[in-house]
């Protein structure tokens, strides 16, 4: 199975095919409003804004999983992001990353992306997965990782 083969639910509750991406580079996050690393939303929007027009896209992925972080619709959700980062990339509908009800994407990206020691589940919010034009998760990333520290390695994969 591709990561192309997955459907994902977009924040305005539309289904959206993960073939859309195709031949992009991919940060995938999942994200919550009252964590403390939320503050990272404004260096995603700023690799965003920087690298999209050359095949950077970066998709959010609310998660309530780690000690309710993210408790309010998908509306509140978007508002928040949008007034306290002016967050522009797609954002998707809340899912869980772990456990039973994980979304598929989530599964497929922590069997091909193993975290440290390889562990398959993610830590907390702000596990970044960076996946290159192929649709290969080739990086996690911790949350304790600022997004500017993938500068770089985004800047080789866009390159490729």
């Amino acid at each position: 199975m591709s990561i192309y083969d997955l459907h994902v639910k977009t924040i305005n509750g539309d289904e959206k095919s993960m073939d859309t991406y195709r031949g992009k580079v991919l940060v995938i996050v999942n994200t919550a409003s009252k964590c403390g690393f939320t503050p990272q939303y404004k260096a995603l929007q700023e690799l965003y804004e920087r690298y999209q027009p050359e095949g950077l896209e970066i998709l959010g992925f609310p998660c309530n999983q780690f000690m309710s972080q993210e408790p309010g619709t998908e509306e509140a959700i978007k508002s928040f992001c949008e007034l306290n980062y002016g967050v522009s990339f797609p954002m998707f509908a809340k899912v869980d990353v772990n456990g039973p009800k994980a979304h598929p994407l989530f599964t497929h990206l922590t069997n091909e992306a193993p975290g440290l020691l390889g562990s398959k589940a993610v830590k907390w919010n702000f596990t970044k997965f960076l996946v290159d034009r192929d649709g290969k998760a080739v990086e996690r990333f911790s949350p304790n990782t600022d997004p500017k520290e993938m500068e770089e390695t985004i800047q080789k994969l866009l390159q490729q």
